[in-house]
């Protein structure tokens, strides 16, 4: 893992883990000058609440949300609907 796919992943899905954290914290001695930027750009950013501290899904869990969105739920409110008669 590194600092920048660290910052583009928490990026993407709006999270950061707790143990990526730690990760950070442990090895900031060893970062590069932009690492430590991009380090530094990642802190503002759970500063700012454009990211939080959290878990990530896995993906399966978010496929069946997806699911349940797009095909179930539609599904369910068809149902209780009264059909309107049809106009001749």
């Amino acid at each position: 893992m590194t600092v920048g796919e660290l910052f583009l992943e928490s990026l993407s899905s709006g999270v950061i883990t707790s143990s990526e954290l730690g990760w950070i914290v442990r090895q900031q001695n060893r970062f590069s000058r932009l690492e430590e930027a991009t380090a530094l750009r990642l802190g503002r950013l759970l500063d700012q609440g454009a990211i939080r501290l959290g878990c990530r899904l896995p993906a399966a869990t978010l496929h069946h949300d997806q699911v349940r969105e797009s095909w179930i739920e539609p599904l369910g409110r068809r149902r209780h609907h009264r059909a309107r008669p049809l106009q001749a």
